[in-house]
């Protein structure tokens, strides 16, 4: 264990910026990595201001920050795929490699992962830390630090693309233009969608998310998404929806948007359980996925930044020093329509 600096999560409503033990040893097939940029995320977010999400509590103090890239300063025993001075990103799941979900390719839903700002594991907001070599991925040099912290969230809606079985050419609506709706919307066109409608009720996320070919925003508070996706497809509507509001309301028609066949990606979390129209979805025989984190997107989502089809940098709203990230997470807090993706930088 070493004592260093770091955002600690004291408890709910509380943030501080102090020394904390954390380990720090370099074990074998691990590398140590010099964090240089963190994004802002949502459940950071949540954890702060709720204490909890569903059954996990802050009840000690926590570390926050999971979207991450920075510089590999140490190689542990037996790691060839990383040297020292590579830049990464880092993949903050990790697994019980032997469970019978990692066995299948999920281990997304291993019930023993242990995920970065997830209690009680501690976070990444931090001048260093160790971590396997097998999730830690390197950047190619067109890459910067700002979007390979993106790869995380973007990871997010490549799964999304990935669980919808995108045809080239299909028609997608994407529901909430907030950081991961936008994620998956752009995964989608990446996949293969010819154009993505992205709803929402705030347009300076809107006029952020149009920015890239292939988006039709949709301003929910000005028009009828049920009419504009018919009007889009002359009545049979869209191949793929994504549900990523989280919204309970959106649950209430959402059947109306699919075409026969069609499927729903669920990705947005409700707080509470919610009902939607069997009947409907079954009659026009609507296949609903679910989305969960993700599970092998780290090198596809890396290899599309890499090339330069996919550009997240749009995304970045504001980035913040490490002295100032209670700023940053007061910032984000306040939910501004305009902001998008909020960055630490801690060099």
């Amino acid at each position: 264990m070493a004592k260093v600096r770091a955002l600690v999560l004291e408890r709910q409503h509380e943030l501080a910026l102090r020394d904390i033990d954390l380990p720090m040893d370099t074990g074998p097939g691990q590398v140590r990595i010099r964090i240089h940029t963190v994004g802002v995320c949502g459940s950071d977010v949540h954890y702060y201001t709720h204490g909890k999400i569903g059954p996990f509590v802050v009840n000690e103090p926590m570390v926050l920050g999971h979207e991450a890239a920075g510089t590999v300063v140490e190689v542990g025993a037996g790691v060839t795929h990383l040297k020292v001075g590579d830049r990464v990103c880092m993949e903050p799941g990790i697994p019980d490699p032997n469970s019978k979900a990692s066995r299948l390719g999920m281990y997304n839903v291993d019930p023993a992962v242990t995920f970065w700002a997830t209690p009680p594991i501690h976070g990444v907001l931090t001048p260093e830390v160790v971590h396997p070599a097998n999730y830690t991925y390197k950047l190619p040099d067109n890459v910067s630090f700002a979007e390979g912290a993106m790869v995380e969230p973007f990871a997010v809606g490549m799964q999304a693309a990935t669980k919808a079985k995108i045809v080239p050419g299909d028609t997608a609506v994407v529901l909430g233009a907030g950081p991961i709706g936008t994620m998956v919307a752009i995964a989608a066109l990446a996949g293969g969608c010819a154009r993505a409608l992205v709803a929402d009720l705030a347009q300076p996320k809107l006029d952020i998310a149009a920015q890239y070919q292939g988006v039709i925003p949709v301003n929910i508070r000005e028009k009828n998404l049920i009419e504009e996706v018919a009007g889009l497809t002359d009545g049979w509507g869209a191949d793929v929806i994504f549900e990523c509001s989280g919204s309970p309301k959106a649950w209430e028609t959402i059947m109306e948007l699919p075409r026969p066949g069609g499927v729903i990606v669920a990705v947005g979390l409700p707080v509470n359980p919610i009902g939607f129209d069997v009947s409907t979805a079954s009659t026009k025989e609507i296949r609903i996925e679910t989305v969960f984190r993700y599970a092998h997107q780290y090198e596809r989502s890396i290899a599309l930044l890499g090339s330069g089809r996919v550009d997240l940098k749009p995304l970045i709203s504001e980035t913040f020093t490490f002295e100032d990230s209670v700023k940053a997470f007061d910032r984000a807090v306040e939910a501004r329509p305009s902001d998008v993706k909020l960055q630490i930088v801690m060099e």
